[in-house]
């Protein structure tokens, strides 16, 4: 019990996450590298990074899937996850950040707070995962270390605490001042930063660190009684009282501990190393996992130790030449190969032939893994992403992770005999890997129609469906995927009387529904109260309600914002029955969502456009050729930051347009805003 706990205590499973283009996976390429898990540093613009191993990762270099790798720092094992930052492939933010302790909050130091910095942010506020922040590129033209940390007071409404100021800016980017220890560090450049000094802090900038240094223990003292007696006093401050007291409020999600460097130039690694081991969790230090007892409904929770019942979730599933690997963060409890396994779930046992630690797309086998860990599982062929993994005897449903709706759609068909006797394999294996993309057969059309989160997204899949599948395609143009509402309340009433084989089927339904707040999504309700419908058959109404709501009446698009209560209907001894009671409450959403002057709704894309001052106008006017609404324009240092609203049906080809009006100076990000009327 003792080994195990101290085994627990030197575990940190840290996510990296930033806006795209911040440097995460730069800096996930220099933490491999000092830590010596890889003998050469990889590098994001030669296409040789080992954490953006695909083929399509390496020609964009963006990252596209989220990679799992561990390292080990002073006695600690690191477990990391590299996140994408595009907006299009946020599913893989948001399944890492649901198993992972901490985070490490990448930021450029000329861009700031960006628009899906703000989202990963939120994401991680969602699961209540500890975060320290890395102000990054503090060697760009237009750094500025200090304005970063005034966007995350304002846009993330957090309380960053430097323990790090930075030595210069821009080209005179030398290295930082340690305020917990009050000495400075600079890498040596020969060394590939491997080598690095520790020294007094030279007199330019020795106000600036004295300053920053009063402000750092200032705001420990706030949280803690001992520091704040000493402070009053005029009395030194251990640099390990306050490392105690900053761990406390991390852990607590009370504040940010934020360092600085230039990834890319070898600077600031080893103090970011140093500060996940001193600030973020262990599995000991977060809440036991909880989660319901698919037998009792009751809520309960595991510990994270080797001797509990088994608890893992998975996460996300990848298909590695033909094989399926599900990847899993076991809470509690040990695996071992040649286990059986139960699916809480799909109510399913399989048995597990392989545990493997991930580097990258390169695999360790284990024999066996215990509580803390991210391992990868071969041998679960109906595992999916948000199932969990338990001991039969004891089973347990932890809390599925959430997916995303996706906007866009493209038709395709295959090119030739052979491609479409393979697609439907080739399409079953994607959606495995990825939930946010779904694909089905238009019954009007008879075209195969795949759906996504973008265009991007879009792109990449059916590229994946040639190279990695051997499947050839041909793709129509995207087109935006539309959801339907409606704008007044009204009543409807469905009715079931029918003969089917031999037995007869009654139930009649009545239900009323009311538009809902944009973005709410739909909600259903049983106000019957007269026993018009007995209660054992509310899960088939119910069951007929939902599966109305995913086809709308106008053009047969999902349903969303609706409040539907049923309010009354009828039944009759031995007629009524469940086929009856979903067919008529489906007949009744149906008539009352027609009286309900339905809505067609698009999605709306938050646009944020960095432009030279010179092409201002020229970028305000595309924009209000394609209806935008304008939300805000904020000047910074000879480039502007124009702020918008946009349907996504106006944005297609907008990355040329901007291109075009800006000389290619100017640059954009898009992520989704919500579901509003279709503009004209």
């Amino acid at each position: 019990m003792k080994a195990v706990r101290q085994r627990l205590r030197r575990i940190r499973n840290i996510g990296i996450i930033a806006h795209i283009d911040a440097g995460k996976t730069t800096v996930s390429e220099r933490i491999l590298y000092y830590t010596g898990r890889s003998h050469k540093i990889g590098e994001v613009h030669e296409g040789t990074a080992i954490m953006d191993w695909m083929e399509q990762e390496q020609q964009r270099g963006i990252t596209i899937t989220s990679a799992v790798t561990t390292c080990e720092w002073k006695g600690y094992q690191i477990q990391l996850i590299d996140t994408p930052g595009h907006v299009d492939f946020t599913i893989e933010v948001e399944r890492s950040l649901r198993v992972l302790d901490g985070a490490i909050a990448v930021f450029c130091a000329v861009g700031g707070v960006e628009p899906q910095s703000e989202t990963v942010w939120r994401q991680a506020d969602k699961y209540r995962v500890p975060k320290i922040a890395f102000v990054n590129k503090m060697d760009r033209i237009g750094a500025d270390f200090y304005q970063v940390l005034e966007q995350m007071k304002e846009k993330l409404q957090a309380t960053p605490i430097p323990v790090q100021i930075p030595m210069g800016r821009e080209s005179d980017f030398r290295g930082v001042v340690d305020l917990l220890r009050m000495r400075q560090i600079v890498w040596k450049d020969e060394t590939l930063g491997a080598e690095y000094t520790y020294g007094p802090v030279e007199p330019q900038f020795l106000d600036a660190a004295m300053e920053a240094r009063d402000e750092l223990v200032a705001k420990v003292a706030e949280w803690d009684d001992g520091v704040m007696e000493k402070y009053l006093e005029g009395e030194e401050v251990a640099p390990e009282e306050i490392e105690r007291v900053l761990r406390r409020l991390t852990l607590n999600l009370d504040a940010v501990p934020v360092l600085c460097g230039a990834a890319l130039r070898n600077k600031g690694i080893q103090p970011l190393l140093d500060a996940v081991v001193q600030f973020l969790p262990c599995p000991l230090d977060i809440p036991p996992v909880e989660g319901v007892d698919p037998i009792t409904q009751e809520r309960v929770q595991r510990l994270a130790d080797d001797s509990e019942p088994l608890a893992a979730l998975a996460f996300k599933i990848f298909m590695d030449q033909g094989r399926k690997l599900t990847y899993a963060r076991i809470y509690s409890g040990r695996l071992r190969a040649g286990d059986a396994i139960y699916n809480a779930r799909q109510k399913t046992r399989e048995k597990l032939s392989r545990i493997f630690r991930m580097h990258a797309n390169k695999r360790e086998r284990l024999e066996e893994a215990g509580a803390g860990t991210i391992v990868a599982l071969m041998g679960l062929k109906s595992a999916a992403t948000g199932d969990t993994l338990c001991d039969e005897k004891h089973p347990i449903l932890l809390e599925p992770i959430e997916i995303y709706e996706p906007v866009m759609a493209v038709a395709v068909e295959p090119k030739t005999r052979t491609d479409q006797e393979k697609l439907p394999d080739a399409l079953a294996k994607l959606a495995d890997e990825d939930p946010t993309f779904r694909y089905k057969e238009d019954p009007d059309t008879g075209q195969l129609v795949i759906r996504g989160m973008g265009e991007l997204h879009l792109e990449i899949l059916i590229n994946r469906l040639e190279r990695d599948y051997a499947v050839g395609v041909n793709a129509g143009k995207p087109q935006v995927v539309y959801r339907e509402t409606i704008q007044k309340p009204a009543l409807g009433r469905g009715l079931f009387d029918r003969d089917i084989g031999g037995s007869k089927h009654f139930a009649a339904v009545e239900v009323r529904v009311e538009p809902r707040e944009r973005g709410k999504g739909n909600r259903v309700e049983h106000r019957v109260r007269d026993g018009s419908i007995p209660e054992i058959w509310w899960p088939a109404v119910e069951e007929g309600i939902m599966d109305a709501l995913t086809s709308g009446e106008l053009m047969g698009y999902p349903v969303v914002d609706v409040d539907v209560a049923v309010i009354g209907g009828e039944h009759r001894e031995g007629l009524s029955t469940d086929l009856a009671y979903r067919v008529a409450a489906g007949m009744a959403f149906r008539d009352a969502f027609s009286k309900g002057e339905p809505l067609l709704l698009e999605p709306y894309m938050r646009v944020e456009v960095l432009t030279p001052d010179e092409f201002l106008g020229e970028v305000i006017g595309d924009l209000n050729l394609r209806k935008a609404r304008i939300e805000g324009i904020t000047a910074k240092r000879g480039v502007q930051i124009v702020e918008a609203t946009v349907a996504l049906s106006k944005m297609f080809g907008y990355s040329t347009a901007l291109r075009s009006a800006s000389q290619g100076r100017a640059t954009f990000t898009m992520q989704f805003f919500r579901y509003d009327a279709l503009s004209s």
